[in-house]
C-alpha cells in the first residue's frame, strides 16, 4: 500500500461508524429544504459524497423519493444501506460506489444536486462545473464549501488552508464562481460553529481516544492533522466555515 493509500485508509478507519464525516446540521437542512423553489412534485434526486448518508437518508425521509447516493467509499456506502433498512429507508436509498467527479450520467437527469463537504475534493470551480450538466434547467444544486467568512482573515487560519486547501474562496468568491458556471444563486446559508462540535468534532474526538491506543505510524499522523484542524477552528471558527450555496441550473447559461 502507498503511502497515499494507507493516509487514505486510516481516514476512512477514523470515520468509521460516524453518523457524519464532516460538519453538518439537520434542523439547517431541513430549512433549506422547505425553502426550495419550483422542485417537480417527483423530483429526481442525488446526494453526491454522500459518506455513511445523513443527507441522502434526510432526502428520502423529506420527498418519499428514491435518493442516489455516491461515494467512492464503499465502508461507508454499507454503513449507508444499513441504516436506512433499519429506518425503513431501504427501497429508496440507491448506493453507488464511484468517483463524483466522473460520473456518466446522461445530461439534464437530476432535479435536485445534493452535497455536504465532498465538492472539496475536486475544488468548488471544478464540482460546479463537471456537475452543472447533470442538472435538468431549472434544476436546484445544494452544495456546502469551505468559505471565508470575510477579507480579514487570522495568519494562522490562512496559512493552515492555503496549504490543506489552496482553492479555498470567500463567499463573494464563491458566488461569482457558481455564476460563472452557470448557476443562478439563490441563497447562502452559513453552518453554526455549534454545528461542527455537536455533528462532528465531537464524535470525532471520542473516536480519537478509541483508536489512539492502537494506532499505527500512519493512523498517529493522521489524529495529529485532525487535532490540529480542531484547535484551528475552535481558535477561528469566526473567520471560516461551511456555507450552503443553493444553486439554481441557468438554461440560459452554458460553462
Amino acid at each position: 500500500m502507498t503511502e497515499p493509500d494507507a493516509q487514505i485508509a486510516a481516514l476512512i478507519e477514523l470515520h468509521r461508524g460516524l453518523e457524519r464525516q464532516g460538519p453538518g446540521d439537520l434542523a439547517l437542512a431541513r430549512e433549506i429544504l422547505a425553502e426550495l423553489p419550483g422542485l417537480l412534485v417527483e423530483p429526481r434526486i442525488a446526494d453526491l459524497g454522500c459518506g455513511s448518508g445523513a443527507g441522502a437518508l434526510l432526502l428520502a425521509e423529506w420527498f418519499g423519493m428514491p435518493v442516489r447516493a455516491v461515494d467512492l467509499s464503499r465502508e461507508f456506502l454499507d454503513e449507508l444501506e444499513v441504516c436506512a433498512k433499519q429506518r425503513g429507508l431501504g427501497q429508496l436509498i440507491e448506493p453507488i460506489k464511484a468517483d463524483i467527479g466522473r460520473l456518466d450520467w446522461p445530461a439534464g437527469s437530476i432535479d435536485l444536486l445534493w452535497s455536504e463537504g465532498a465538492a472539496y475534493n475536486l475544488g468548488f470551480t471544478t464540482a460546479l462545473r463537471r456537475w452543472r450538466p447533470l442538472l435538468a434547467p431549472g434544476g436546484i444544486a445544494v452544495i456546502s464549501e469551505l468559505s471565508w467568512f470575510g477579507n480579514e482573515v487570522p495568519a494562522p487560519a490562512r496559512e493552515f488552508w492555503q496549504s490543506a486547501y489552496p482553492r479555498i474562496g470567500s463567499e463573494a468568491e464563491n458566488i461569482a464562481r457558481a455564476s460563472a458556471a452557470g448557476f443562478g444563486v439563490l441563497a447562502v446559508h452559513r453552518l453554526a460553529a455549534e454545528s461542527w462540535w455537536s455533528s462532528y468534532y465531537d464524535p470525532l474526538q471520542a473516536r480519537i481516544a478509541e483508536l489512539r491506543p492502537l494506532a499505527d505510524t500512519t493512523m498517529l499522523e493522521v489524529i495529529g492533522e485532525t487535532e490540529a484542524e480542531m484547535a484551528l477552528f475552535r481558535a477561528h471558527s469566526a473567520a471560516y466555515g461551511y456555507s450552503f450555496y443553493v444553486l439554481r441550473s441557468d438554461a440560459r447559461s452554458v460553462p
